[in-house]
């Protein structure tokens, strides 16, 4: 394993998937959220739990670029993929998540449809990075 490009790749992976988590669930979700507010931790009580928010997309990073880095062998297209396939194992937890717990359609939809483009999106980055190198003829 090139651990060099691995670690490239897990940054990129890092700051794609905090920045998008930002702008998707923190942004464009927030009013969503905010349907069902006693759910969630109030404003002034989340920032005690900021640094689990980092821990999670640091695993979330990390791992996915792990998989990426040992079962991928095409670059971003089949890294893309593998995100997508993770993704979806995301997606059988939000169905879980909404069978037990009273979120909203609404919630669960986009919370599904943020799996799938930032886990794809983020498969295509790590694999642009940690691209398998070619093998030169001798």
């Amino acid at each position: 394993m090139n651990w060099t490009k691995f670690f490239i790749a897990f940054i990129a992976a890092f700051v794609f998937m905090f920045a998008f988590g930002f702008v998707w669930y923190g942004k464009l979700l927030h009013g969503v959220h905010n349907e069902v507010p006693v759910l969630w931790r109030t404003e002034a009580d989340f920032g005690n739990y900021f640094p689990w928010l980092i821990l999670g997309h640091v695993v979330m990073a990390f791992f996915l670029t792990m998989l990426c880095a040992r079962y991928s062998s095409g670059g971003a297209g089949c890294s893309a993929c593998l995100g997508l396939l993770v993704a979806l194992v995301y997606a059988g937890n939000d169905f879980i998540t909404y069978a037990v717990q009273p979120i909203t359609t609404k919630i669960l939809c986009g919370w599904i449809g943020g799996d799938l483009l930032m886990f794809a999106i983020a498969g295509a980055i790590i694999g642009a990075i940690y691209k398998p190198s070619t093998a030169s003829g001798a």
